[in-house]
C-alpha cells in the first residue's frame, strides 16, 4: 500500500490525499496517516516540483568528471557543489574520475564560465565533460 502511495506521490506530488485514496482504495485521512508516517521515518523526505528548465532558459546540461589530487575530500566536493548554484546533483564516484557533478547552462559560454570556476578549486587536477544530447 505505502509503495502505490510513493509512486502516486512521484508521479505528481501535489495529488489531494482523496485522489491518491481513490487509486489506493483508502479514504483521505488514513493516506494523509500513512505519509506523516512515511514522512517520520525518513521515507519520503520532501515534495518537489519538476522544472522543464529549458523554458526558463537553462538549454545546456553536462556531466563533469572531477579528477582531484590526493587532498580533496567529499565534504570538500560536497562544499564546491554548493557553492556553485549550477551544480544540480552532486556523486563520488568509483573508476577514473573521483567525482561527477551534474551541470545546467543557460548555453555554451555558461558553460564554459561554470567549468572554469569548476578548475579553479584547490585540489581539482582537471576535468572531463559530457554534453547531454538528449533524456532517454
Amino acid at each position: 500500500m505505502d509503495q502505490q502511495i510513493i509512486a502516486s506521490l512521484i508521479q505528481d506530488s501535489r495529488r489531494s490525499y482523496a485522489a491518491i485514496g481513490k487509486r489506493v482504495g483508502l479514504s483521505a485521512p488514513a493516506v494523509k496517516r500513512r505519509v506523516d508516517a512515511l514522512q517520520q521515518t525518513g521515507a519520503v523526505k520532501r515534495f518537489t516540483a519538476e522544472i522543464d528548465q529549458s523554458v526558463l532558459g537553462w538549454n545546456i546540461e553536462a556531466f563533469v568528471e572531477l579528477h582531484c589530487d590526493g587532498g580533496l575530500s567529499p565534504s570538500m566536493m560536497r562544499t564546491m557543489a554548493a557553492e556553485i548554484p549550477e551544480v544540480t546533483d552532486a556523486y563520488t564516484v568509483t573508476g577514473e574520475a573521483d567525482g561527477i557533478f551534474l551541470i545546467r547552462a543557460q548555453n555554451t559560454s555558461h558553460l564554459e564560465d561554470v567549468m572554469v570556476r569548476i578548475r579553479e578549486w584547490k585540489g581539482i587536477n582537471h576535468t572531463r565533460s559530457s554534453v547531454i544530447l538528449s533524456h532517454l
